[in-house]
């Protein structure tokens, strides 16, 4: 079974997030921003982080940053795609919101089950 951390903090849609993805069978961890993230990314193992893209206290960037140096994968769910340096773009897998749970759950089956 992998395990997700999911960073999202809109209450609502992190528990909606969440929801999905245990109905998928993921292990899910769940924080509401970067420093409660950093602390389970430092004491956990993960084989993904799902990450919003602008969070209360600092970027989802920030998270999939520590999560790949830690060698798990990185998902950043945002609004704000076009907002993001060209170098950003590059780096991480992004879906835009409003994201559908198929569409999510395909994206991170292609991240973490690559052909």
């Amino acid at each position: 079974m992998s395990r997700i951390l999911l960073v999202e903090d809109d209450a609502e849609l992190r528990l909606l997030l969440e929801h999905v993805l245990l109905g998928a069978a993921y292990a899910v961890d769940t924080a509401a921003g970067v420093r409660e993230a950093f602390a389970l990314l430092d004491s956990h193992a993960y084989d993904l982080v799902l990450a919003d893209g602008r969070l209360g206290d600092g970027t989802g960037m920030a998270v999939a940053e520590r999560a790949l140096q830690s060698g798990a994968k990185a998902l950043i769910i945002t609004g704000y795609a076009f907002e993001l340096p060209k170098e950003e773009l590059g780096r991480y897998e992004f879906l835009l919101k409003p994201v559908r749970p198929s569409e999510l759950l395909e994206a991170i089956g292609r991240i973490l089950h690559p052909a």
